[in-house]
């Protein structure tokens, strides 16, 4: 261990800047996180250091650096020092008259010279992560960094907060330690950090209350309805994430990719309740129960969906089960599989100079029909979207065409979008059910209607794999081959 990790307490206390350009300015922006009284040393100041003077925020001293400021006079007071000018000969005095008076220093980029170092931050105030790699490479700690921003919600810190509320309370109620290890431990893995995570700070506060009252009332269960995305698991939410490694019980459908289930909690119960066009492997009103059986066990059960939830995902109908039936639930969202499925495509769903709408509509409903709106879908300048429309695709170039689109309205077809699997065939409504039959499309496939997709040759961005090779050739360009 090169450097003793410490958190230092300098609210309201002074700390002496010395040099006043962009470096400068970070450490400045820093120490006045923590409340520090900052004063600054320096000839110029550049545009942020002067805006922080201009509002009193922070004492300028327009000067050199002098040795007297560390030796002998009221800045030498200083409960530390950073040295961040740009003459290193400068720097290396100020470490040198520093370390003498036992003044904390720290010269920026030169670890050699510091007695401390600023670590890289996770802020979730008032809880703090520092990482540091001794100074040997701050790179690597903001890298390190980023990936925990990714695994720790802000409502951490508001957490923190609540728990010191409530502190003296459990020690009133629970007067042995282990007796408190156990609770918080109990209350921390729960419904009350739930609560705090949905921003319901109110509830969260009265379930703590609850559980200090009612001397740990048993965890109920609660249903997590998750949309997991079109299928890259980078694509999934942060929430999502969290809640995929608590969740007791899995239950998934079929688009649902592998990628994303490797992601949950190792021990839990996989149910998988996939349906396919005409071959419903678990009835949706089973589904529904099913849930509900979990959750009254006291089970936390995840609900995993592709996409988003709320978008042809039936977790409404989902929902309204829990609630008939008084179980807790929070839902979150997921990239849609026209967001993903597009944009992997390299086809926006609007752009000012073909498409000022977008239309996202189902490929068959709930009685197995194609009978749409179909007047309404039929506008130029907008883009229609079909979910689960592969075998309705003669149906939809006929009715399309019969409400005023035009044969050669460019159309796509994008399979497995947004994985290593990704293809993406690009023709017109007539030339749809040819492409289908030729490529041996197979579910899941999104179908994209309008304009738009012309632009696909020019934002084309996403292959996934060399060896794979993906159909982006138009259809007029096969037939010409």
């Amino acid at each position: 261990m090169d450097f003793f990790p410490i958190f230092m307490n300098i609210n309201g206390r002074q700390c002496l800047v010395i040099g006043g350009g962009k470096v400068a300015a970070r450490k400045i922006a820093l120490l006045l996180k923590a409340k520090a009284q900052v004063q600054v040393v320096a000839p110029e100041l550049c545009r942020e250091v002067a805006e922080m003077a201009k509002t009193g925020q922070i004492k300028h001293i327009e000067r050199g650096f002098d040795e007297l400021d560390i030796c002998d006079s009221n800045l030498c007071d200083s409960v530390l020092v950073i040295a961040a000018t740009n003459d290193q000969e400068t720097n290396k005095k100020i470490s040198e008259l520093a370390k003498a008076r036992s003044m904390p220093v720290n010269v920026v980029d030169q670890p050699h010279l510091c007695s401390f170092i600023m670590p890289s931050i996770v802020d979730r105030s008032p809880i703090q992560i520092a990482i540091s790699t001794g100074g040997s490479s701050p790179v690597l700690a903001r890298l390190l960094r980023s990936r925990l921003e990714s695994y720790i919600p802000s409502a951490y810190g508001k957490l923190a907060q609540l728990v010191d509320g409530f502190r003296s309370k459990v020690i009133e109620k629970f007067p042995k330690a282990e007796q408190r290890r156990h609770f918080w431990e109990v209350v921390l893995e729960g419904r009350v950090t739930e609560l705090l995570f949905q921003g319901n700070d109110h509830g969260a506060k009265h379930a703590l209350q609850r559980a200090i009252d009612e001397d740990f009332v048993e965890e109920t269960g609660e249903v997590y309805l998750v949309g997991a995305g079109p299928g890259d698991p980078d694509l999934l939410t942060f929430r999502a994430l969290r809640l995929m490694q608590r969740a007791d019980v899995v239950v998934y459908d079929r688009l649902v990719s592998q990628g994303i289930l490797d992601l949950v909690r190792r021990d839990a119960e996989l149910v998988y309740v996939g349906k396919e066009r005409n071959n419903h492997s678990v009835p949706q009103e089973n589904i529904n129960q099913l849930l509900v059986r979990y959750a009254q066990k006291g089970k936390r059960v995840l609900r995993l969906k592709g996409g988003d939830p709320f978008i042809f995902g039936r977790g409404g109908e989902e929902i309204e089960t829990l609630k008939e039936n008084d179980v807790s639930f929070q839902v979150v969202p997921g990239i849609t599989a026209a967001a993903g499925c597009s944009s992997y495509g390299g086809i926006p769903l609007t752009h000012r100079d073909y498409a000022q709408s977008c239309v996202f509509v189902t490929g068959h409903l709930k009685d197995g029909t194609v009978n749409l709106n179909w007047q309404a879908l039929a506008h130029q300048n907008q883009t229609i979207v079909f979910y689960m429309g592969l075998q309705a695709v003669k149906v939809i170039h006929k009715e399309l065409v019969a409400n005023g689109l035009t044969d050669e309205t460019p159309a796509a077809l994008v399979e497995q979008g947004t994985t290593e699997n990704q293809r993406v065939h690009i023709g017109t409504l007539s030339t749809l059910a040819e492409i289908v039959e030729r490529e041996q499309v197979k579910a899941p496939t999104l179908i994209i209607v309008g304009d738009v997709v012309t632009l696909h040759e020019k934002l084309n961005w996403f292959n996934p794999t060399s060896e794979r090779t993906t159909s982006f050739q138009s259809a007029r360009g096969r037939r010409e081959t």
